[in-house]
């Protein structure tokens, strides 16, 4: 792998198993009780299907099933059924053991074609750098989160949950995304901020919420060239204690690159409970 790739993925002496050390670098959740990042699930099983097949993909969705937590190994079991001249129609299972994790249904491949349009457009928010970095729980923490420098854009959107203000008229909240480490926007680097979704919940509330991904889906157009990413995120409705929502994900020029969409379980936070549950786990 790359040594610019943001996740450490490695391969085996097999071509369709792959394996994934859970670090802290790569989890979220507070100290004592970190957990592997969805969207890192997600990236790690794209790389595998694209290195194991040779096709970029065109659409991946995992469902999530367990938690993986430092210092477990995650084991990436790639079965593609279906090979066609283009595309191929894959799998990928991710365990701990005998443990299932997530797993994740995919396209992969490519067509020539002379048609590229795009009809969604980039939301009207200030640049980047005139954007102030989207607020951690603890600067202190080495997680997935000190890897990447969020900027928000539009709506309320922390890590602390400590929103307040009450429900959002719209649900919507645009951030800007990209790694610290210089790694290239790729379609990994798409499938972690595409898990992004779920934490817009806090904002559409107003209360200090968050949510547990149920499932993860990326469906990628063009990917270019781009410092940023531009996240217009959509929480589009809660019910029955969960809620759906929705990102587009855009190059600083503009081009849409890829889509994606969640489903989470809802979670209601005590603002002081959890402060002290984070010092307690520090």
């Amino acid at each position: 792998m790359s040594k610019t790739s943001f996740i450490d993925l490695q391969s085996t002496h097999n071509p369709h198993r792959w394996y994934l050390n859970v670090e802290p670098s790569i989890c979220v959740g507070p100290p004592g009780n970190k957990f592997l990042f969805g969207g890192v699930g997600l990236a790690s099983a794209i790389t595998a299907l694209e290195q194991t097949t040779g096709r970029p993909c065109i659409w991946a969705t995992a469902q999530y099933l367990s938690f993986a937590n430092p210092p477990d190994i995650v084991d990436l079991d790639v079965r593609a059924p279906i090979v066609g001249k283009n595309i191929t129609q894959a799998r990928v299972l991710a365990h701990v053991k005998d443990r299932e994790i997530f797993t994740v249904n995919a396209a992969v491949g490519e067509r020539d074609s002379d048609q590229s349009h795009q009809w969604l457009t980039m939301p009207d928010v200030p640049p980047a750098d005139d954007c102030p970095p989207m607020p951690r729980f603890d600067e202190t923490t080495e997680d997935l989160h000190s890897r990447l420098d969020m900027r928000v854009a539009q709506g309320r959107y922390s890590a602390r949950r400590d929103v307040q203000g009450g429900r959002s008229e719209d649900g919507r909240v645009v951030l800007w995304g990209r790694a610290k480490n210089g790694a290239p926007v790729d379609s990994a680097l798409l499938a972690i901020i595409n898990d992004f979704v779920p934490s817009g919940t806090s904002h559409a509330l107003g209360l200090p919420a968050g949510a547990n991904s149920l499932d993860n889906t990326l469906r990628i157009r063009r990917i270019v060239e781009t410092e940023w990413v531009c996240c217009d995120i959509q929480i589009e409705g809660v019910h029955n204690g969960f809620v759906h929502g929705r990102i587009a994900m855009f190059a600083d020029d503009g081009t849409l690159m890829a889509t994606g969409s969640q489903s989470g379980i809802i979670r209601i936070f005590d603002p002081e409970a959890f402060r002290q549950r984070f010092k307690k786990d520090a």
